[in-house]
């Protein structure tokens, strides 16, 4: 009886402790919670493109992703991260291309249609993250990511909230600027927020779809008639600096969910091509006011934005690496950058340092020159070996207005595969100079471009990169640095450049010109543009 009475108890205990602990989650509960969250779509293609280089940009350069692909891009998109498991996420295509000329209408066309076949798949959506640059244009098409989200809210509809994220060397016509709900731009240039910034628009969007308030009730946009090239305007320097210092506190004040100032892009010739302010928010006055503050406060320092680094000709750059005595001299050869829409196979600087007695002999100051596309040289230099010498043609394919193919002779240092951009890399040793040469242009930014093909370029008397501002491993890496003012489809010497298109007056081409309107233009919420 003892016995029956003790098991009793025992599984009385057992039933009220069973009873305290949480339930399990089943499936189908999982799958409640997962239909109750925001359903986000992920599209965008980015680049930014001159329309004063010959270059042309296809489909194959934005390397493409999509799927899963997409997601793992973002860092802070992990799959055990906050951000997300507060949605159910539909990527469609994502693509970011090295910039360059002008992309086909072919390789544009392909690359939304995949986008719109994808978005139809898994209508409807409560959102969408919008992840481009700005500065794209197409062969034949005025305002190429105006007509990307247009043409996307054809498919999407105006009841899913759009959250646009920028470089700040992008471009926002009106169009664009009313189709999406909610925009912003990176801060700084370098743009070492990037992520951040992209990480700032999808949350922003998770915000406003989690609390009800759906779209901004006002959107102040203010066009600023000011086009400087990047190299002016880095937030490394004031007054960048104290001018981009300004936005991060305005988005705290009351009323206000973001603000954003985009500098534009130098080097096409398009209307929509200047500086724009712009500020979200649901209390119109402090969204007016702020808008208004950033772009007076923009206007009011147009004429303090000077360069990064000191400027020269090739001549002086040259002269002045060759007599410093610090490791490395880096010249930024600044007029056919890759990073800023240049071509990237202009040989012209190229062609100025190898004719330098200086560096004609082994024994001459060290210079590493990178780089020059020449696929057909590549072939010799893969077929010769490393150690082998050999005589070929680089350069100037596409872009030739400045200097013809240039002939290098010498010998082969190394030979690397396997780099997404660039494909083939080599390394010929002509005298004093090691000139890598690439199958495909490549931009070189990091150590360990230079690292993996044997060249220190700490060790580099003078080191030579098309490259416009120094991106922080370059800038940390200089032992003294200038920029060279050459030729190219991004030459920093605007009033060189046959602007046609934009509007004008515009500073600093019109350096005279009139106080302009800097007062807000609030737009219609989207699905209900002026420009519809």
């Amino acid at each position: 009886m003892k016995k029956l009475s003790f098991f009793v108890l025992v599984c009385h205990i057992l039933l009220l402790t069973s009873c305290g602990q949480p339930k399990e989650k089943t499936a189908s509960d999982s799958s409640v919670e997962t239909e109750n969250l925001p359903r986000i779509a992920i599209a965008g293609i980015a680049i930014e493109s001159s329309t004063f280089s010959p270059a042309r940009t296809h489909e194959e350069a934005f390397h493409a992703r999509s799927g899963d692909a997409v997601l793992d891009y973002y860092p802070f998109m992990a799959k055990d991260s906050m951000d997300r498991n507060r949605a159910k996420w539909f990527p469609t295509i994502t693509g970011h291309a090295l910039p360059g000329g002008a992309v086909t209408k072919e390789a544009y066309e392909a690359l939304l249609g995949k986008t719109l076949e994808m978005l139809k798949a898994n209508l409807p959506y409560d959102g969408l993250f919008l992840d481009i640059h700005g500065a794209m244009s197409v062969v034949d098409l005025d305002d190429a990511e105006g007509d990307f989200i247009s043409r996307i809210r054809e498919v999407v509809g105006y009841e899913t909230l759009i959250s646009t994220s920028m470089d700040l060397h992008g471009n926002v016509s009106k169009k664009l600027a009313e189709e999406s709900d909610l925009i912003t731009c990176y801060r700084m240039a370098p743009h070492e927020d990037a992520m951040e910034s992209k990480k700032r628009a999808l949350e922003n969007l998770l915000d406003r779809l989690e609390n009800g308030k759906g779209k901004p009730q006002f959107k102040a946009w203010i066009p600023v008639p000011i086009l400087l090239p990047g190299e002016k305007t880095s937030t490394r320097i004031e007054p960048g600096k104290s001018l981009y210092a300004k936005v991060d506190p305005i988005t705290k004040r009351e009323g206000i969910i973001d603000a954003a100032i985009w500098i534009g892009y130098a080097w096409a010739d398009e209307p929509r091509n200047h500086a724009v302010v712009m500020v979200t928010g649901d209390d119109q006055k402090a969204v007016t006011k702020a808008a208004e503050e950033l772009a007076n406060s923009f206007w009011e320092v147009r004429n303090e934005f000077v360069f990064v680094a000191p400027t020269a000709t090739l001549e002086e750059s040259l002269k002045l690496a060759m007599s410093s005595q610090k490791q490395p001299y880096i010249i930024s050869d600044m007029g056919d950058n890759p990073t800023a829409g240049g071509a990237g196979d202009v040989t012209w600087t190229l062609r100025e340092i190898l004719k330098k007695s200086e560096f004609q002999s082994d024994t001459g100051k060290t210079l590493i020159y990178a780089s020059i596309p020449g696929p057909e040289f590549v072939a010799l230099a893969v077929k010769a070996g490393v150690g082998g010498e050999v005589e070929g043609i680089a350069g100037a394919a596409v872009d030739n207005r400045y200097a013809p193919p240039i002939k290098l002779k010498g010998v082969i240092t190394a030979i690397e595969k396997g780099d997404k951009n660039a494909e083939i890399e080599v390394v010929v040793k002509v005298g004093s100079v090691s000139v890598i040469v690439t199958k495909k242009r490549k931009p070189y930014h990091k150590e360990k471009d230079f690292t993996r093909l044997g060249l220190d370029p700490r060790k580099s008397d003078i080191l030579v990169v098309k490259i416009g501002y120094l991106v922080p491993e370059l800038y940390d890496m200089r032992a003294d640095w200038i920029m060279a003012l050459t030729p190219g489809g991004v030459d920093q010497d605007l009033e060189r450049l046959d602007y046609k298109r934009i509007q004008r007056p515009m500073f600093p081409l019109d350096k005279n010109m009139e106080l302009p309107d800097l007062t807000s233009r609030i737009l219609a919420l989207s699905g209900q543009s002026s420009s519809k």
